[in-house]
């Protein structure tokens, strides 16, 4: 496989995971993160270094980018010391962060007259999906594009789909957030209601989570919160985020989604009673 020089933008819980991958398979790997410190663990295993987005794509391959919001996602791109400052025509930009589709576009539409490819790939999978290489990801933009960067994509996911023009990665996303808001209630009312009922909770879970109840959430998050860990494999301020841009498509399309409403409407109260850089596993604290 090529070797490529690639800028990673983002080492967050997730993003920290994915550049070891590149790293152990020999890919070059200039980060930059707002605090360098978070990039140090990664320049002892080989990194290098960068003090903006526009200096870490300089002379690069590819430029992947997992941020918070799609402020930050703007930002990186279009910002003064953003990626197209250094893209080059036959570049490729890839934004793995959730962020909106409208926006994914306009990164497309602004690439194309430069000569670079832009994809839109959000990932699902968790903390323990970018540690295994397990990850879903979920791809739109143009498919020669798509092929050429598959190997990459490769090196940190197990699930890798197409799924169409520029914004379609992102809009398949919030279809992946959709089902996970609404899932989580269900897992946490199971709970609630098997304490309540004097189970034990961890035999429960053996006989629902491979059965048609079986879920991600259930076998993943389900045992986090019968120990009440409830770090973040994915913030709850970032999945308020991925729902909100989600009630915002399904508005502009016409569509009512209630169970979404209500989940965004709880993990809210979560926020405001200062759970938001806890797990999203974290919406068993609703329920106490």
């Amino acid at each position: 496989m090529r070797k490529e020089r690639i800028a990673f933008i983002g080492a967050g819980v997730m993003g920290a995971s994915i550049i070891k991958h590149l790293l152990q398979n020999g890919h070059e790997v200039t980060v930059y993160t707002r605090t360098k410190e978070k990039a140090e663990p990664l320049m002892a295993l080989g990194a290098s270094w960068a003090s903006s987005p526009a200096e870490a794509f300089k002379d690069k391959d590819i430029a992947l980018t997992m941020v918070g919001y799609p402020t930050d996602v703007e930002e990186v791109y279009f910002g003064e010391q953003g990626l197209f400052k250094t893209a080059q025509a036959g570049n490729i930009v890839i934004d793995m962060t959730t962020s909106e589709p409208t926006l994914a576009k306009k990164i497309y539409t602004h690439a194309q007259t430069l000569g670079v490819e832009a994809l839109d790939a959000p990932v699902s999978g968790g903390d323990v999906g970018a540690q295994n290489g397990t990850l879903s990801i979920m791809v739109g933009g143009n498919e020669h594009a798509f092929n050429q960067v598959a190997p990459v994509l490769q090196q940190f996911g197990a699930n890798i789909v197409y799924q169409g023009e520029a914004g379609a990665g992102q809009h398949a996303k919030m279809c992946n957030q959709i089902v996970i808001a609404s899932g989580m209630i269900g897992v946490c009312e199971s709970l609630a209601y098997g304490l309540k009922a004097g189970l034990d909770l961890a035999t429960v879970l053996k006989s629902i989570s491979s059965g048609a109840a079986g879920s991600w959430s259930l076998s993943n998050l389900a045992p986090r919160m019968m120990k009440e860990d409830f770090a973040p494999g994915f913030y709850i301020k970032h999945f308020v985020k991925d729902m909100k841009i989600a009630l915002d498509e399904s508005k502009k399309m016409g569509i009512s989604l209630p169970g979404l409403a209500l989940a965004h409407e709880m993990y809210e109260k979560l926020i405001a009673e200062g759970y938001g850089d806890n797990g999203t596993q974290a919406l068993l604290k609703y329920y106490q």
